[in-house]
């Protein structure tokens, strides 16, 4: 794929992810998140080019609607790449698509609660209960995506893993 199609892609992703945060920034910020925007960490699954995009994306809503700080900012960051770059090892090492899921869910419900729960000043382990709680609708949102995209957007047979 040639770089201004990789970069005009990461920037659609950027603007959908920032777009979902806004509208339902009602539930997906402080101790009890649903950030539906997460489910979009499922396209490093199958463009992998999109692990930093995705993270910068965390770091922009956490910037322009999280209001917790720069911790909060850094963090999202960090967790967004490990997220992302944890769907694409499930693609690399050839594991079941479900297993999507998993990254979806821990990555952000436990590495957000270690610096959430000092900013609001709440225990880790129901925090990260109840982050990883959140996550289970955006996960399984984004297998479907995934889904969707290898059957309908991609060429049928190419980077899709026998979906």
């Amino acid at each position: 794929m040639k770089p201004v199609k990789k970069i005009t892609i990461s920037a659609i992703v950027i603007a959908l992810y920032i777009a979902v945060m806004f509208v339902s920034q009602g539930f997906a910020f402080g101790q009890y998140q649903i950030r539906l925007a997460t489910s979009l960490y499922s396209l490093s699954y199958v463009y992998p080019f999109l692990i930093v995009p995705l993270g910068l994306a965390n770091f922009l809503s956490n910037t322009l609607m999280g209001g917790l700080g720069p911790l909060d900012m850094l963090g999202g960051i960090i967790a967004g790449i490990v997220t992302s770059g944890a769907v694409y090892l499930v693609r690399k090492f050839k594991l079941n698509l479900w297993l999507i899921t998993l990254p979806i869910v821990l990555c952000p419900g436990l590495l957000v609660p270690v610096w959430l729960s000092r900013l609001l000043n709440v225990p880790y382990l129901p925090l990260a209960l109840s982050l990883c709680a959140g996550q289970v609708l955006p996960a399984i949102g984004g297998v479907f995506i995934i889904r969707v995209a290898c059957r309908y957007i991609l060429r049928p047979g190419k980077n899709t893993h026998g979906l």
